[in-house]
């Protein structure tokens, strides 16, 4: 009798441990099968390609402040509106508004042998327009910004600076290579005004050797002297390059760029409300602008698809959130992250809280999992507890890493959230991001759709079990 009392305490320890874990097992197994419904409904019902191809093609490059933008803001409202969501609103944002103009014009002529030859190119977001007549300048070619101060005013002034950095072909995610190049797009020309230069041409941020120029936004140090700035295709810088070895070079630039007052718009937000934890909000996101050649279809028509799907498919998989799920389609990343700020703005002062925040804004291509980022004081532990899902994700050949998450949603880190991005291959991005030829036809809609499901899945577990 003793014998038994005494081993009693051990079975009931033994009982229970193995309920828990049959328990567990039965969580576990209730989750997969709770994501692969969301893959099948996503494969099979999903509306995002249709929604993308209204943007993209029926309303196009959606530049902030112009009319195109206005009408995504309208029509994505209208679209949401549909989905039987808890609350629908527009959030007041303000945002710059920079117009191209006519097309531009520039041409380069061989001073040894008077060739006169046509490049592709388009003015980068916020430069100012040449005079009427345009302008000329010998070009100097920089791989650097510290060429400039090197060759000084001496060597610049009345110059039109050529800054010919490539992205760096052997990084494997092009998102690193785009980062060690873009600055000479974003700094340079206001730099080399500082030495006299009078226009800049800077090569076209890809890997990809084509005649296709790519935008993007130019910043100007305030108190400079602004200079216009254009982008030209890869295989026209390297053209310019091999001329420049061979002898002087002249460019001339006529553009008819303008910028306005800034202007009212829009971020676009749908929401659920949580059951059990309605204060705790998981955001789901892309950004409603793109430059205004081509459609803007993976920057980042795809990212507010795949935000809009994720309560398009949750609703339709009659689930339930504990937590409060909110899509947000913010205004204005490309050239003022003005709809970011004023989201970030209006969630502090309504003391909100983000458990966790996801952007697309990578494109519509395979995806590959999530890059994880959050304030120091919470991430080591949370990273930890989320790559405990990873057995439920890498069947759908999703991981987790460590990095940035998102521009967009970069203001909300002080919340003490977590912050996701979005990662698909990156390997094509950079093929038509900022260009003419980021159109529908440049997404695949299986990858569109297993973009969304991916994000779906990850916004289930998060408000299933918290962080």
């Amino acid at each position: 009798m003793p014998i038994s009392f005494l081993r009693f305490p051990i079975i009931l320890i033994i009982l229970s441990f193995s309920i828990s874990l049959y328990s567990q097992e039965a969580e576990e197994t209730a989750d997969a099968f709770f994501i692969k419904a969301i893959y099948d409904q996503v494969l099979t019902s999903s509306s995002c390609y249709d929604w993308l191809d209204h943007l993209s093609t029926n309303i196009g490059g959606r530049l902030s402040g112009s009319e195109a933008a206005a009408k995504a803001v309208d029509y994505t409202k209208q679209m949401l509106d549909t989905l039987g969501l808890s609350r629908v609103h527009l959030q007041d944002c303000m945002v710059p508004h920079w117009e191209r103009g006519k097309p531009e014009v520039v041409y380069m002529t061989n001073k040894r042998t008077g060739i006169r030859t046509n490049l592709n190119v388009l003015a980068l977001g916020n430069s100012i327009a040449t005079t009427s007549a345009g302008i000329s300048g010998e070009v100097v070619e920089v791989r650097s910004l510290d060429d400039l101060e090197k060759l000084g005013e001496a060597g610049l002034k009345g110059k039109v600076v050529f800054f010919n950095r490539p992205m760096d072909p052997t990084q494997i995610r092009t998102f690193n290579a785009y980062g060690g190049a873009v600055d000479q797009r974003v700094y340079g020309p206001t730099k080399a005004s500082k030495y006299g230069a009078v226009g800049a041409l800077v090569r076209s941020m890809t890997t990809k050797i084509d005649d296709i120029p790519h935008t993007g936004v130019t910043v100007y140090e305030e108190g400079s002297v602004k200079i216009p700035a254009v982008a030209i295709s890869t295989m026209n810088a390297e053209m310019l390059s091999s001329s420049l070895k061979e002898g002087a070079v002249e460019v001339y630039i006529k553009t008819d760029c303008k910028t306005y007052e800034d202007k009212p718009s829009h971020n676009v937000i749908g929401e659920i409300i949580g059951s059990e934890f309605p204060e705790e909000i998981i955001l789901v996101g892309g950004h409603l602008d793109s430059w205004d050649v081509g459609g803007g279809a993976h920057d980042d028509g795809a990212g507010c698809v795949h935000a809009m799907e994720v309560l398009n498919i949750l609703t339709k998989l009659n689930y339930r959130p504990k937590r409060t799920l909110r899509c947000v389609l913010f205004m204005n990343e490309e050239n003022g992250l003005g709809g970011g700020k004023a989201y970030a703005e209006k969630s502090n002062k309504n003391k909100e809280y983000h458990l966790a925040a996801i952007e697309s804004d990578a494109g519509g291509f395979t995806p590959r999992g999530f890059s994880a980022d959050g304030h120091a004081d919470i991430f080591t532990k949370r990273y930890k507890n989320v790559t405990k899902w990873l057995p439920l994700l890498e069947p759908f050949g999703l991981s987790f890493s460590k990095g940035g998450s998102g521009a967009d949603i970069s203001p909300l880190k002080g919340q003490k959230g977590m912050l996701f991005g979005f990662r698909p291959d990156s390997q094509r991005y950079f093929d038509y991001h900022h260009t003419g030829v980021d159109t529908i036809d440049a997404v695949n809609q299986r990858e569109l759709e297993l973009g969304a499901a991916a994000i779906t899945s990850l916004v289930y577990l998060i408000d299933k079990y918290g962080l």
